[in-house]
């Protein structure tokens, strides 16, 4: 924890802050562990997150691929509830999981430097965008540029990004205006200002009974097709 009460999550792991199954169960236990304190999400190096791991993704059988999808779902759930405000700093590459999280939170400032890529690709990797993640993508991006960030699957620099609504704000010094936006927000009331994320948000990223099943049957066999695993294979050989 930080001055004024701040809470920092801090994406540093390899393959620029990938998220594998030990990095994602660090964070959850280190957003419960905030507790509601106003939190700053952010990451190492030139990179947010460029990701899940996709050298672990590109092992996982069914079963493990299921573990690893529901970990990412506990992650959008604690960071999209929790009880209190939560802002990214997007120093650097937010990319297909690490632009998740990043949508996850109440407020994205991003780096001003056109180098950073930010993007939702799934689609280009060969990959179906799981239900939760597509509810996620409802919520937050525009309708105006929601089949462009999903179909598209491009990676855009931050000042595309704000345009397409991926992020809220470009900032030369992202990491000072991320924490002046999370110092505005804690100053509300914190029971008005929980009570108003709660309401707004309150079933947004619930998955139905034929959402859950579609995902155990279909997706989750998608993501191990052996077609998908090669793609992976190949573009980790690059």
């Amino acid at each position: 924890m930080a001055d004024a009460g701040i809470a920092t999550l801090v994406m540093n792991g390899p393959g620029k802050n990938a998220l594998g199954t030990a990095t994602m169960t660090r964070m959850v236990a280190d957003v419960r562990a905030a507790a509601g304190r106003p939190l700053l999400v952010t990451g190492t190096g030139d990179a947010f997150s460029a990701g899940l791991d996709l050298k672990e993704v590109a092992a996982l059988d069914v079963p493990g691929m299921e573990r690893f999808l529901l970990l990412l779902d506990e992650l959008m759930d604690v960071l999209w509830t929790y009880p209190g405000p939560v802002v990214a700093c997007v120093n650097g590459h937010a990319i297909a999981g690490g632009c998740v999280v990043a949508l996850c939170c109440d407020l994205r400032v991003a780096a001003d430097d056109p180098r950073p890529r930010i993007g939702l690709n799934e689609v280009a990797r060969g990959l179906e965008v799981p239900p939760k993640i597509m509810k996620l993508a409802r919520q937050r991006v525009p309708p105006r540029s929601i089949e462009r960030v999903l179909l598209e699957g491009g990676l855009h620099d931050p000042r595309t990004a704000l345009q397409l609504g991926l992020v809220d704000e470009v900032a030369t010094d992202a990491g000072g205006v991320a924490r002046t936006r999370l110092e505005t927000l804690a100053a509300h009331p914190r029971a008005a200002y929980v009570a108003t994320k709660r309401a707004l948000r309150a079933g947004a990223l619930d998955l139905s009974d034929a959402d859950r099943r579609d995902f155990r049957e279909r997706v989750i066999p998608a993501w191990c097709a052996p077609e998908v695993k090669e793609g992976l294979q190949k573009f980790l050989r690059r």
